[in-house]
């Protein structure tokens, strides 16, 4: 059997974004009366999409100007992509991880914008990794939890979902792909705060990643584990 199709969330998987997209968030919607913390975001909110976090503090907190919503998020977006072309490193053990595991076929599935990916790879010298091979819920138009986006990548990387392994480190992208009938991988970097589904396998770090890859390619798929990444 070939070897199964690697999927990696990007934002807390790949690439130590979330702290960055957690203050912005703060500034902007604070700046149009929604009160969150960046907090909330690594509490509650984190993977999820912008506009469902919106939706959600206008229930609680009273609804917002579209058109001021929207130059908010023009605005939010514009210092993101700043901070992040400047700022942004990658999780500890993501270049690791990729070396060892640079034989499998992989890419990155995110709910992210397009730009918003690029960005993150580009900085990190991750496209070294995946080069274009990225899907954004924004183009996809399907977003995490629902199972829609991780289907989208499989199908256009010619893999059905059963030979497919996800990587995610956010409920809602666990979740997603689960529902999408794959094999799912819990990076939880959280334990005391989450706790990982039954159906899903747990790490704590991306180093234990390949060991984890290379067992389920043995057992699973029955396939001999590429020799380039055999002992790391």
């Amino acid at each position: 059997m070939p070897l199964p199709l690697l999927l990696f969330d990007c934002d807390g998987t790949l690439v130590d974004s979330e702290p960055l997209l957690a203050e912005e968030m703060a500034v902007g919607l604070n700046a149009v009366g929604l009160p969150f913390a960046p907090t909330d975001y690594l509490g509650e909110f984190r993977g999820a999409r912008f506009r469902r976090i919106v939706a959600e503090l206008q229930q609680r907190y009273g609804m917002v100007d579209p058109d001021q919503l929207k130059r908010m998020e023009i605005t939010m977006r514009a210092n993101l992509a700043t901070r992040l072309a400047q700022e942004l490193t990658t999780i500890p053990g993501a270049y690791e991880a990729l070396d060892i595991l640079a034989a499998y076929p992989s890419a990155v599935v995110s709910n992210g914008p397009e730009n918003k990916i690029h960005t993150a790879l580009a900085t990190t010298g991750l496209s070294d990794y995946f080069g274009n091979r990225f899907f954004s819920g924004y183009t996809a138009n399907c977003w995490k939890p629902e199972p829609c986006l991780h289907l989208h990548a499989a199908s256009i990387m010619g893999y059905a979902p059963r030979d497919c392994i996800a990587i995610d480190d956010a409920l809602v992208g666990v979740r997603a792909a689960l529902k999408a009938g794959m094999t799912v991988i819990h990076l939880n970097r959280f334990p005391d705060a989450e706790e990982t589904p039954e159906d899903a396998i747990m790490i704590s770090n991306m180093y234990q990643l390949p060991a984890v890859v290379e067992r389920l390619t043995r057992e699973y798929w029955q396939t001999p584990v590429p020799q380039h990444s055999i002992g790391g």
